[in-house]
């Protein structure tokens, strides 16, 4: 990002008003909202949930699936809540029947995400039969694209044959602090550069534009700097962040069409006093649709991450979240609670905030044609 960029940037995002949250619906909307049914706010959730193969699924969660409720799903091999691995991954065999099997239950096509970065972020892992992927880091350190571009090929043909449509990666992040407990400490970063990043985040991507893989970038507004994880607690980037982390993402969304970008919940008072980014106008709104003249999917990071989890209600979480312009309500399930209702709890409350005018019809309307429009292109 060119420095006159960023500091319009900084400029505008506090003189706007476009970046604050949309004004309740008038009465004369009150038709629209009836019209939003529950398989429609189910296209804006992505869940977590446990089972090998399609008989050890709960039923709870297989009629979720069922009736739209649950419209996307996401896979780990290794579950936190009862510490043990064995949640979804086991094999090529397991799960490239597994995920067919639970497209077959749903009414259209489900998103089907996974965390597949390299390096110790890896949910295929050599031990269940899949080919080993290097660290961005390693990759990244390496002047020629080469070894990443070979690694990418790999790995998009590898979701692909699956049945995977969804990479929450690459990592765009840059390597501000290499001690930062969750990116630079554990080799998630190509790099402390821009250039370096934007460099090997193409080649990460292309191919797995070529397999028809969505490449999401993570994590904006940048995570690099950061000396806490969000996975575990508030984490506070206020004295850290720079706006030369926004860069790779700037670029990158607007060269790349493959892609789509994930949030942070990293929390920054000089940009927002109130919020972390996930659940603020002025990150989501204000940089990535007014400044970046973004329009495609955000997905939210977990949110039953502690950075969030454990600061505000539920409630809160998913009205900041819409409001803010999250358009895809991520829960990896898969943390110290695990709640086979969390979709219908997610619709439930979605339904009485439209209701009570709290979050506008046409907001939740955007999201869902952004999900639409998305899903229909990977279905190509």
């Amino acid at each position: 990002m060119q420095k006159y960029s960023l500091l319009l940037f900084l400029t505008g995002i506090f003189l706007t008003t476009s970046c604050q949250p949309t004004a309740a619906p008038s009465a004369s909307t009150q038709e629209t909202t009836t019209e939003i049914t529950d398989a429609m706010l189910g296209q804006l959730i992505m869940q977590g949930f446990r089972g090998l193969e399609i008989d050890s699924v709960s039923p709870v969660i297989k009629d979720q699936l069922a009736k739209g409720e649950i419209g996307n799903i996401i896979l780990f091999d290794y579950d936190v809540g009862l510490k043990r691995y064995g949640r979804n991954i086991a094999s090529p065999t397991q799960v490239r029947q597994l995920l067919a099997d639970l497209q077959a239950l749903a009414p259209g096509l489900l998103l089907t995400a996974i965390d597949q970065e390299g390096g110790r972020v890896t949910r295929l892992r050599p031990v269940y039969g899949f080919p080993e992927i290097a660290a961005a880091q390693d990759m990244g350190a390496l002047a020629a694209t080469d070894s990443t571009t070979y690694y990418a090929t790999q790995n998009a043909a590898n979701l692909k044959n699956l049945g995977f449509n969804v990479n929450f990666a690459p990592v765009v992040d840059l390597n501000v602090n290499p001690e930062n407990p969750v990116i630079g400490k554990i080799k998630r970063s190509f790099g402390a550069a821009t250039d370096q990043v934007v460099l090997h985040a193409r080649a990460w991507i292309a191919p797995h534009a070529e397999a028809g893989i969505l490449s999401v970038l993570k994590h904006f507004p940048g995570h690099g700097s950061s000396q806490s994880d969000s996975h575990k607690g508030f984490t506070d980037v206020t004295t850290t962040w720079t706006p030369e982390e926004l860069a790779p993402f700037e670029q990158l969304l607007a060269s790349e069409t493959a892609t789509a970008v994930m949030t942070a919940h990293v929390f920054n008072r000089s940009i927002d006093s109130l919020y972390p980014a996930t659940l603020s106008p002025r990150y989501i709104q204000g940089m990535l649709r007014d400044s970046f003249q973004y329009d495609g999917v955000v997905f939210s990071d977990d949110l039953q991450m502690n950075a969030v989890n454990k600061l505000y209600d539920f409630e809160t979480i998913i009205k900041q979240s819409m409001l803010a312009g999250v358009d895809m309500l991520v829960f990896g399930n898969n943390l110290e609670d695990y709640d086979e209702t969390l979709a219908r709890r997610t619709i439930t409350t979605l339904r009485k905030l439209l209701d009570n005018g709290e979050i506008p019809a046409e907001r939740i309307l955007q999201s869902y044609e952004r999900v639409k429009k998305l899903k229909a292109q990977l279905a190509q």
